[in-house]
């Protein structure tokens, strides 16, 4: 008797999407809601909270981010300066709602960082905090670490410093409608500098040896009725990139301020080893887009355009040589490596306080060196334990991300076990043509498609609906090919894919 699958209807998709989600929180034993103790933490330190004496409310900052954020660390304010420039960034004053060795710092410590989720974030800190008194909301006055860069021509520095301040951000603006407003050039001149020093920060990016990964990436969406999700896999528009450069700015003078003051934690990665980049360099050109000697590793990954199959097969491929990010902290002796190789300077992260922990302790850090004050013992004191901290919490991070991934795209293609999709292969089984090398790229994508596998395969991306996933099958990385669809399961986050041609 042969058994024929009947997929299910969308009602019992989503019953069975929204089951899967929240036993995943279960699974991965993420942090529910906030302990109560650390609770009346949060609402004292609001209750009781003093803005800095500085006013810096005149500066008419502004914040760029997704249209759905709340919690907003950022505010920016571009002006030119003789032949330079004069950039103030402000970044949310969290430490000053975080009484040191109480209930609310051991909870932050536990959590790490913000866990986003499909089906809601996880904070690390109490909304209170993190999507009122802490955020940079448009018309509200904040305290905040304000950084104030004067930058020559090049937009290289002349000189940095870092003071609290209170600042009211003027509008919160979104990526898109940025990018409409340049490109249009209809936008205030704020922004038309924010491009300006961008890509003059971008070029010294090139020059130092930096390199941004700039591949399309995979996000969940929900959507708007609230009745399921849906995945959208989109390259990024070049203001968020213009933009992220005032991070990392930001970033690498906080590197510097510590590293001159002998004291703080760095965001440090190695550079990829000599056996890697020839590897990558022989796909590349099996790939038909060939690195070419003399030209740095940014700027060949910059040429690359994630809506041509084979660039996108090394694009995807390129990623693995990021590796090996960590935090180094130091007191009283620089370490010997200090480098974050992607960015191609020292680094420390910085500019997200409200979601990120170590933020919180690298800014109270900086403000003091950068002023001469002494810097707190609580600060000092936890450098140690923050690397595993933060390690502990980034691969929390990355699975739930993982696993979040796989399960929303069972529940896209549930419906549609049976049907054909045109695929392109990120990662094959079979090596590219003339690399010399014998050696395909394996890896196991988003980790759909999971169990042990008897024979070879590849992971494919589909362009409607928006999925990556294992295939099995003898397949090229960067060419098209057709797949079809042999399974769906959404408890499991079991996708099956066979290769047809």
């Amino acid at each position: 008797m042969s058994h024929q699958r009947i997929a299910p209807n969308v009602s019992e998709t989503s019953n069975q999407l929204a089951a899967a989600l929240a036993a995943l929180r279960t699974e991965l034993e993420l942090p529910a809601g906030y302990p109560a103790e650390a609770l009346r933490d949060a609402e004292a330190a609001v209750s009781s909270h003093t803005l800095p004496a500085q006013d810096l409310t005149d500066v008419p900052f502004i914040t760029i981010d997704p249209p759905a954020s709340t919690d907003l660390d950022q505010a920016l304010f571009i002006d030119r300066d003789g032949d330079g420039y004069r950039v103030l960034y402000a970044i949310s004053d969290v430490p000053s709602f975080v009484p040191p060795g109480g209930a609310l710092d051991a909870e932050t410590r536990h959590r790490g960082q913000t866990y986003y989720a499909p089906d809601g974030r996880i904070p690390l800190h109490p909304e209170i905090i993190s999507e009122h008194a802490g955020s940079l909301l448009a018309g509200q006055d904040c305290g905040a670490f304000v950084w104030d860069f004067e930058l020559d021509a090049e937009a290289e520095f002349r000189s940095v410093s870092v003071r609290r301040a209170t600042v009211r951000s003027r509008a919160k603006l979104d990526y898109k409608g940025v990018q409409s407003a340049i490109d249009s050039g209809t936008a205030d001149p704020v922004l038309q500098l924010l491009k300006e020093v961008g890509l003059k920060r971008v070029e010294l990016e090139r020059r130092r040896g930096g390199a941004s990964l700039n591949m399309p990436e995979q996000e969940i969406v929900q959507l708007p009725d609230g009745g399921g999700y849906r995945i959208v896999a989109a390259p990024s528009l070049p203001v968020e990139d213009w933009n992220a450069q005032m991070s990392l700015m930001t970033g690498m003078a906080a590197a510097r301020l510590m590293l001159e003051g002998k004291v703080g934690i760095l965001r440090t990665m190695p550079a990829p080893d000599e056996r890697s980049l020839l590897h990558f360099k022989r796909q590349a050109a099996a790939l038909g887009k060939p690195w070419t000697e003399g030209t740095s590793y940014g700027e060949y990954l910059r040429t690359l355009d994630g809506k041509d199959p084979r660039q996108l097969a090394i694009l995807h491929s390129a990623g693995l040589l990021f590796r090996g990010a960590g935090y180094t902290p130091f007191d009283g002796e620089v370490p010997g490596s200090v480098m974050q190789s992607a960015i191609g300077a020292p680094y420390a992260h910085t500019t997200a306080p409200l979601r990120r922990l170590v933020d919180r302790f690298v800014l109270v850090i900086c403000e003091a060196l950068s002023n001469g004050t002494a810097i707190p013992a609580w600060a000092r004191d936890a450098l140690p334990s923050l690397p595993e901290i933060m390690a502990s919490s980034d691969q929390l991070a990355a699975r739930m991300e993982r696993l979040a991934l796989d399960t929303v795209e069972a529940a896209l293609l549930v419906n549609h076990i049976g049907q054909e999709f045109d695929a392109v292969v990120i990662s094959g089984s079979k090596p590219a043509k003339n690399n010399g090398n014998g050696n395909g790229n394996n890896i196991n994508g988003n980790g759909n498609g999971n169990g042990t596998s008897h024979g070879p395969y590849g992971v494919v991306q589909i362009a409607e609906p928006a999925v990556t996933a294992r295939c099995d099958g003898e397949m090229e990385s960067g060419t098209k090919v057709r797949v079809k669809l042999l399974d769906a399961h959404i408890p499991t986050r079991r996708v099956t894919f066979e290769l047809l041609s």
